[in-house]
């Protein structure tokens, strides 16, 4: 225990390289199907006093169901969970790594996918800060847990974003290219009309515009934005 951090607790880990690990647990809710943006944090938690996890459910689902606005149709968890105490009417939506009873082939896929969790467990502890903490107590443990996922959340808002961004600029570019298609006594001999439309997703097409200042700026837009 650190004199300074009375709350720090010790997780034995049973890993030959790492036995034991100081700190506080916390509890990482992420979506169960496949996302193009990424796996987005739907809620994190931290739990003091090292509880066991399969005890935590009965705090953490109610939690998530309220912050997202929906019911959850499906919990997916490791073993760590067994002997859980969810809620009454979630105890049948529960599926825990190596259950055997009661796995259709609908909960097999799903727990297939439970791994799904741990890269963004590591993202966030390796690029959101999520594992060092240098806030005081139990409260900056907590706000740390919650504004390192509202990090790692952000990036993927970001993500879609830039898919969203892609778009507009291929539209807008390929509206240009008609034009400068359907006027060609605009341009200059020495131009020649873009092979195939997706020809201006790669930066490579300067030479289609008559004015060199033009060219550049496009070309910049496309290496810029859309590689």
């Amino acid at each position: 225990m650190h004199w300074q951090e009375p709350a720090l607790g010790l997780d034995p880990r049973g890993k030959a390289h790492r036995p034991y690990e100081f700190g506080g647990k916390v509890s990482v809710t992420t979506t169960l199907d496949r996302s193009k943006g990424g796996q987005f944090i739907a809620h994190v938690k931290t739990l003091p006093g090292n509880p066991y996890d399969g005890h935590t459910l009965a705090t953490v689902i109610p939690e998530t169901e309220t912050q997202i606005g929906a019911s959850l149709a499906r919990i997916v968890a490791d073993r760590g969970y067994r002997g859980h105490n969810a809620p009454p009417d979630h105890k049948l939506k529960v599926a825990i790594s190596g259950q055997k009873r009661g796995v259709t082939e609908a909960i097999k896929r799903d727990l297939r996918r439970r791994s799904a969790v741990e890269p963004v467990i590591g993202h966030a502890k390796a690029e959101h800060r999520m594992g060092p903490n240098f806030l005081k107590g139990v409260h900056g443990d907590a706000a740390n847990a919650v504004l390192a996922a509202a990090g790692y959340s952000f990036r993927r808002l970001l993500a879609w974003l830039a898919i969203l961004w892609r778009a507009l600029v291929k539209a807008v570019l390929a509206e240009a290219s008609d034009a400068n298609l359907a006027s060609p006594a605009k341009a200059s001999s020495r131009h020649r009309p873009p092979s195939s439309p997706i020809a201006l997703l790669h930066g490579r097409q300067s030479q289609f515009w008559p004015d060199r200042r033009v060219s550049r700026a496009r070309a910049w837009l496309t290496t810029k934005y859309l590689k």
